[in-house]
């Protein structure tokens, strides 16, 4: 079963010539999930070889047109696609003004709806979920209500040990009741705990997407554990003052965040147009914590199965 992040775009607000605004691809058991969708998201999802028909959900972090800029366009090319099925949009207010707008003049004949669902930046909040997935909202700290995005595989379900099987003799029924939970009754009248028949076939895998926002220990510590975590680094440690008063964080911030959480690996993107080479803002990341990758655009991360 696949988990995996697509880097669709690594910048900041300002253009450059090499870097696309903030939008991430989710892979969660082939469920495709946006995440945030700067200018030409639509053409990085093609570029990545990610069909747009297969979006599942769209999640916006914030209403900063480096965010959700690109979204219009896609909605519109999702019609032209043929899509047919709705489309939640999760997304602070006021979007649905936003949304409704661009409704009336630009889509007022689409082939499928678009659901808003309003993001409530202040809570800590399942916002979807389906039998495989649940996405949770991660308060943050902008210039304006921003929420980050916790996406968590659940349990999977119990495999039964073909050698237990073989030792009891187990029945077609028994082996379902084991696979249940439930302890086994054998013919004989005795009892097996379900724990010596079941094993979990891999723990449970998440990804943490922490965009713009200034370093929270409480965001880092709600994604404690977490596999993979995403945490903006617009600027090089040397700029903290700068990066706290415009609402966003330094590499050394992610590293930080990163180890509060206890994640196994970071990915720092988001890069002020100053930088040209994030070279030095990942090696400062790394400096405190040695896992941090940069978000490189096209670029995939795999979350491997683990016992």
């Amino acid at each position: 079963m696949s988990f995996a992040v697509t880097i669709l775009g690594s910048a900041s607000a300002k253009p450059t010539a090499t870097r696309h605004p903030s939008a991430q691809a989710v892979d969660i058991h082939e469920q495709y999930f946006l995440v945030d969708a700067g200018e030409g998201v639509q053409q990085q999802l093609v570029r990545c070889g990610i069909n747009p028909l297969k979006l599942r959900a769209v999640f916006i972090s914030h209403l900063h047109g480096d965010h959700v800029f690109g979204l219009f366009p896609l909605l519109s090319s999702l019609g032209l696609y043929g899509r047919r099925t709705p489309l939640p949009v999760f997304a602070p207010t006021p979007f649905g003004e936003i949304l409704a707008c661009h409704l009336r003049y630009f889509d007022s004949e689409l082939p499928y709806e678009v659901t808003w669902h309003p993001t409530d930046t202040t809570r800590h909040a399942l916002l979807w979920e389906n039998r495989t997935v649940e996405v949770w909202s991660v308060p943050l700290r902008h210039r304006v209500p921003c929420a980050g995005f916790l996406f968590r595989e659940k349990e999977p379900p119990l495999n039964v040990n073909k050698a237990a099987i073989a030792r009891y003799g187990l029945s077609i029924a028994q082996i379902a009741a084991a696979k249940r939970g439930e302890e086994v009754l054998l013919d004989t009248g005795e009892r097996i705990a379900n724990d010596e028949l079941t094993y979990r076939p891999y723990a449970p895998r998440s990804y943490a997407y922490l965009s713009d926002t200034n370093f929270s220990a409480r965001a880092a510590g709600l994604c404690s554990g977490v596999d993979l975590m995403y945490h903006e680094a617009t600027y090089a440690a040397a700029e903290r003052k700068i990066a706290r008063e415009r609402g966003h964080s330094t590499s050394a911030d992610a590293a930080r965040a990163a180890q509060i959480a206890g994640a196994r690996q970071l990915v720092i993107g988001h890069y002020s147009s100053r930088y040209k080479d994030e070279t030095q803002l990942v090696e400062e990341a790394r400096a405190l914590f040695a896992e941090t990758h940069a978000a490189t655009e096209g670029r995939t991360f795999t979350i491997e199965k683990r016992r």
